[in-house]
């Protein structure tokens, strides 16, 4: 464990400050600092409150995830003001606690950990003299203010650095620059990885000041209505029809075999009207082309992307085998049909994996709380189930069943040959329900049509994700319509979700990957006072009790060393709390 912090050694005095401030990490050395303090030196003591965020900070910092990413960060300002992997930091914090306006960033740097990641360079927490509340102690990164600081740098210039950065310019840093560290650090896995493409709208409220948003008309399942099919409609379903303004955000999405990993790889944000064909794939060969062929082996798309000519660039060109599903309307699918009708095809049943859900009252470290409530709420859904009644016979599933094809070319415009998976569903009142996947990568006996399907459904975890981003972090409401906040916003959620994530396996902790935003805060997020020492750039942890065993039983000499060396820290505390403002 390391605690990130700017190096003190380029600190200068007022007057003479630069924002040039590299980012260096305290090493979590509990022996040395507590050897160091027998003998009573130390440079810093700080009291905290250790939340799950300065974990989280520590540990982007110590694989130096936050240095790499400032270096090419596209900077509107000429001129560094604050560092820029202080403005990235304070971004990935607003999006972890679910912070919209940055109006609210005080409040945010008051109550997370992420100062108390980063050092008392930075900023150190402290209690107001005469109010009692919490403040801060900031030395800032500039002269410019003529009051004191209440955080290391104004939210005003964290919303107007955001406004001003270029839109292209932050997706292409997205895209590549985040990829690339992504790829560095071996988070895509070459051979059992798969990758995922998919369009999802994001709603605004119906104001044409949204910049770069389209209006368009769903019908009651959130599905796009053209013109010509809303007159085909009926009365009463076209009345539940609504005109809603939207984006379209078309996503490249890495997922692990296990499904407990993901990680957004690329996105683009365009106006909802667009279709994401002529989107999604150039994007692709620009990720293909920064981190290098390979990457992506497999690549599950739906019925959106289907394009003949590209789909055979990627298997020719890229060396990426796309399994998609057949449109109704095609003549591959006819041609199928077909070939069911002359022949007795051999059918085989296919049983979906399953997996054990998450279940909270047994992760460790989760709180009695959690526990209780978890078991709680699954005695209710379990009664609330056996009360519900037995469902028609046109939807109870007997069976699934699988067949395959090889190497058709009845795709005219897909210059390679096809595998067609034909997926049959059986019901109990007989009916059969027919689809089709369509796989540029052969069939095998040991990776068989059952296979495939299964393979597919992993796709059916990007909903889950969706609504995760859409409902717990921050993909529903926009403080700004200008579309440079708009975009930023949305950056800077999916790379505090993919920062997470990673965090999260780091910690041994994959399940709760698949768990919202509250959820994964709400099970790890353990908070205690700490007492942090720090010496040569190193620091140690004591509970309030440990550091009272620890002062109580020092040596004379050492004992006078540390009451010296802590007064004069009182006296330099209490100095810059003079003027101190109550938050």
């Amino acid at each position: 464990m390391s605690r990130c912090s700017p190096s003190s050694a380029n600190w200068k005095p007022p007057g003479e400050r630069s924002p040039e401030l590299e980012l260096t990490c305290y090493e979590h050395d509990q022996g040395f600092v507590l050897r160091r303090f027998e003998q009573g030196e130390f440079d810093y003591i700080d009291a905290a409150n250790e939340v799950f965020e300065a974990d989280f900070f520590r540990f982007i910092g110590a694989k130096r995830y936050l240095e790499e990413l400032a270096q090419s960060y596209p900077s509107p300002r000429k001129k560094e003001e604050v560092p820029t992997w202080f403005y990235i930091a304070s971004n990935l914090s607003m999006r972890l606690h679910g912070v919209r306006g940055f109006h609210s960033y005080p409040y945010v740097v008051r109550c997370g950990g992420m100062l108390n990641a980063f050092g008392p360079e930075v900023a150190r927490k402290t209690t107001h003299p005469q109010t009692g509340d919490v403040t801060l102690v900031c030395r800032g990164f500039n002269d410019k203010n003529d009051y004191d600081r209440q955080t290391p740098c104004d939210q005003d210039y964290l919303r107007k650095f955001s406004r001003d950065t270029k839109p292209e310019a932050l997706e292409e840093w997205f895209n590549r620059d985040a990829a690339r560290l992504f790829k560095k650090h071996k988070l895509f896995d070459d051979e059992k990885g798969v990758f995922i493409g998919d369009a999802s709208y994001v709603f605004v409220p119906d104001n044409d000041a949204y910049e770069r948003s389209a209006r368009l008309l769903f019908d009651e399942q959130g599905h796009p209505v053209e013109s010509a099919k809303l007159s085909e409609m009926s009365p009463q379903a076209a009345a539940r029809c609504q005109w809603q303004r939207c984006y379209k955000l078309v996503s490249l999405l890495y997922v692990d075999r296990s499904r407990d990993f993901f990680l957004r790889a690329a996105m683009r944000l365009v106006p909802g009207n667009q279709h994401e064909c002529p989107i999604f794939y150039p994007m692709l060969e620009k990720f293909v082309s920064e981190v290098g062929e390979g990457v992506i082996r497999r690549l599950l798309l739906d019925r959106g992307f289907i394009d003949g000519e590209r789909i055979a660039h990627c298997k020719r060109k890229l060396g990426i085998d796309i399994l998609i599903p057949v449109r109704r309307d095609m003549d591959i699918y006819q041609d199928v049909l077909g070939l069911l009708k002359l022949k007795a095809t051999q059918f085989q049943e296919y049983r979906a994996p399953t997996r054990e859900p998450v279940d909270a009252a047994r992760l460790p470290h989760s709180p009695e709380r959690v526990r209780k409530r978890e078991l709680k709420r699954q005695k209710t859904v379990k009664a609330k189930k056996a009360e519900l009644a037995p469902p028609p016979p046109n939807e109870v599933l007997l069976r699934r069943e699988v067949a395959g094809f090889q190497n058709l070319r009845t795709f005219t415009t897909c210059s390679v040959p096809l595998n067609v998976i034909v997926n049959r569903d059986v019901f109990a009142d007989g009916h059969v329900d027919l689809w089709m996947l369509l796989d540029t990568k052969p069939l095998a006996p040991s990776d068989g049509p059952a296979a495939r399907r299964a393979e597919y459904a992993i796709r059916t975890d990007i909903e889950e994700g969706h609504r995760q981003f859409k409902c717990f972090w921050d993909m529903t409401g926009f403080t700004s319509r200008a579309f440079s906040l708009v975009l930023n916003q949305i950056v800077f959620v999916l790379l505090a979700y993919n920062l997470l994530q990673i965090f999260l396996r780091a910690q041994c902790q994959p399940p709760l990957s698949r768990r919202s935003r509250p959820r994964q805060l709400d099970l790890v997020m353990t908070t205690q006072t700490v007492i942090i020492i720090y010496a040569e750039n190193r620091f140690a942890t004591f509970t309030p009790l440990a550091y009272t065993q620890l002062l109580l039983t020092l040596g004379e000499d050492a004992r006078k060393k540390v009451l010296s060396k802590t007064r004069r820290l009182r006296e330099e505390l209490d100095q810059a709390l003079r003027l101190a403002r109550s938050p």
